[in-house]
């Protein structure tokens, strides 16, 4: 049972209350809390962007007001929506510091951090947290098939309130397995365009041409290129790429230095 007047209150206590009076934006909130404040139950469309993440950052705090923020990352799906209250997700082993897991056991308030860098859509989810040792069959439920990691335990998140924020200055980012799938299907077209090229010119297409483009490794792409032109499609993982910016060539770029990690810009 939620002890606050409005769902928001978790949020907004009598001193931030203050506050927003003091700078101008209390009057705004109150219609918010009016209308019944920020949902509390996980809508359809809520499931569908929790269960999209492979990347999340849960916030808990010492018995003493301490804070702590943990990233978790995992295969899309790693974080599973259970009911309309409810999120769990399988705790992999790691430094084994524990600060997340003692500090719910001395305050059990908790907060997920969600955020989709391709849409530059934020939700800010506030509930309690718990963790739960040694249950096989919640562990079966949660743990990612065939990812590589050991559960070492499960954390269950009920959620109390969530909103959603603006995407202001939430840059625009890409996952590297998505841009190494865009410049494959590029590579493609290019073949295609090609031999349609040399067919209208009546002369056999180059070497190059006729051969297939090799696959684009995600891990291959090198740091410090920016790609412009990109223009997200309807679909979540596929874009496509009107131009390169690099001294290298489009089909040079796959052969060079490694990263782990592309930041893209759009033009």
């Amino acid at each position: 049972m939620n002890a606050h007047a409005f769902t928001s209150d978790v949020a907004f206590t009598p001193t931030v209350k203050a506050i927003q009076a003091r700078k101008g934006s209390r009057q705004s909130y109150a219609r918010v809390e009016e209308r019944g404040g920020w949902q509390s139950a996980i809508t359809p469309d809520l499931a569908a962007f929790i269960e999209m993440q492979t990347s999340i950052f849960l916030s808990t705090a010492n018995g003493d007001g301490q804070p702590y923020i943990q990233h978790r990352g995992g295969p899309a799906g790693f974080l599973k929506v259970l009911d309309e209250k409810t999120i769990g997700f399988a705790d992999f082993s790691g430094n084994k510091q524990f600060i997340t897991q003692g500090n719910l056991a001395d305050n059990p308030r908790a907060f997920l951090f969600l955020i989709d860098y391709m849409m530059r859509q934020r939700i800010k989810i506030w509930g309690m947290a718990r963790v739960v040792e040694d249950d096989a069959e919640l562990t079966a439920r949660l743990m990612p098939p065939d990812y590589k990691a050991r559960p070492e335990q499960i954390i269950l998140f009920t959620v109390s309130a969530w909103d959603a924020n603006c995407p202001q200055h939430i840059p625009q980012r890409f996952e590297a397995a998505d841009v190494a799938a865009a410049l494959g299907e590029r590579d493609r077209r290019i073949q295609d365009l090609e031999r349609e090229i040399a067919r209208l010119k009546g002369v056999s297409p180059s070497n190059d041409a006729a051969q297939p483009p090799a696959a684009v490794s995600a891990s291959a792409i090198p740091s410090g290129v920016d790609f412009t032109g990109i223009n997200p499609r309807a679909s979540a993982s596929r874009y496509l790429v009107y131009s390169v910016n690099s001294t290298r060539t489009a089909r040079g770029l796959v052969s060079q230095l490694p990263l782990s990690r592309l930041e893209l810009t759009t033009g």
